[in-house]
């Protein structure tokens, strides 16, 4: 049992971990024409990060520079790199996001890197695209705590912005203009090459064995019907506790934001159900889940079998779920 919950964690590791921070790379964004991502023919259900992307280099610019303001709060304290902190791979090591005034969040801070091939955003996918995405922090209590009219009335108080903003749309700092700048930035923050991606681009020798039997085992085990595309997930939604009921396992109260898709359809089927995350850099990405309950990436991999495939790695009915010789 040891053995293979090492072969796992070794293929986590070994395949999606980004080989470098290739989006500050002048790769993805520039003057040159860029090549659109287009998903290379495969016949796995996953594929590779693209190496490029056809971005607008001055929204790209503009996007960074907004990332980092704090005149998107309400009191000028935090920006979105305040919880996507760029070196700690888009996260913020919490367990709950924290916003101005110290307040908390109840839900963990997803990463954005990769964020752009997400199919929609938010652990409850209640926004549709990136640009969606970035009026909720502003606007929520625990988070910016701010609206568009102040934010638009600050930003237009700077030269900069006036001019940047002016270069880039006639009609220059609006809600929607800044929602497309930050958006573009976010769709810039990729982590093309890892292992993995060379792998499916064909070099065989991008693995180790190891790696080559976690991602076997990956497959046969059934992780990949929910963690796929792109992202390896991102891509579907799905009830966490399938095989079980996490919730009360837990031993915490039941929160609202516990609920997730259900707090946006109001579906009995969509309670507990959320957007599987993408297991792109997952090894650097802890805390894990949306209440950031999980703090190592072994003990996500246990809670995951458990809940959702009906496995224990350390219980004797581990013997229906794995190979006899790894058990």
């Amino acid at each position: 049992m040891p053995q293979l919950r090492a072969v796992f964690l070794l293929m986590i590791a070994g395949l999606f971990v980004w080989g470098g921070w290739s989006f500050f790379s002048p790769g993805v964004v520039g003057n040159a024409p860029l090549q659109a991502y287009m998903p290379p023919a495969t016949d796995q259900p996953i594929s590779p990060i693209p190496t490029r992307l056809e971005l607008d280099p001055r929204k790209v610019a503009l996007g960074r520079r907004l990332f980092h303001e704090t005149r998107l709060s309400r009191d000028n304290s935090i920006s979105c790199a305040s919880c996507h902190v760029l070196k700690l791979a888009g996260v913020d090591a919490r367990a709950l996001a924290v916003g101005i005034d110290g307040r908390l969040n109840t839900v963990n801070t997803p990463t954005v890197l990769n964020s752009g091939f997400n199919f929609s955003q938010f652990w409850d996918g209640r926004a549709v695209s990136l640009e969606d995405q970035v009026a909720g922090p502003l606007h929520n209590p625990v988070e910016m705590d701010t609206n568009w009219r102040q934010v638009i009335a600050k930003l237009e108080g700077v030269a900069d912005y006036r001019r940047d903003f002016a270069a880039i749309w006639p009609g220059g700092i609006t809600a929607g203009h800044i929602q497309s700048a930050l958006a573009e930035f976010e769709r810039s923050l990729i982590t093309p090459d890892a292992p993995f991606d060379h792998y499916l681009r064909g070099d065989s020798l991008a693995l180790s064995a190891q790696a080559r039997e976690g991602w076997e085992l990956f497959r046969k085990l059934g992780c990949i019907a929910c963690h796929q595309g792109v992202n390896v997930g991102g891509n579907m939604y799905a009830n966490l506790g399938v095989m079980g009921d996490f919730f009360a396992d837990r031993g915490k109260p039941l929160l609202q934001s516990d609920l997730g898709r259900f707090n946006v359809t109001g579906l009995e089927e969509d309670r507990h159900m959320f957007k599987v995350p993408s297991l792109r850099n997952v090894e650097r990405t802890a805390p894990y889940f949306h209440d950031g309950s999980i703090t190592s990436l072994g003990d996500a991999v246990d809670t995951m079998a458990r809940y959702q495939l009906g496995c224990g790695w350390r219980r004797r009915s581990a013997r229906h779920c794995w190979p006899s010789s790894t058990v």
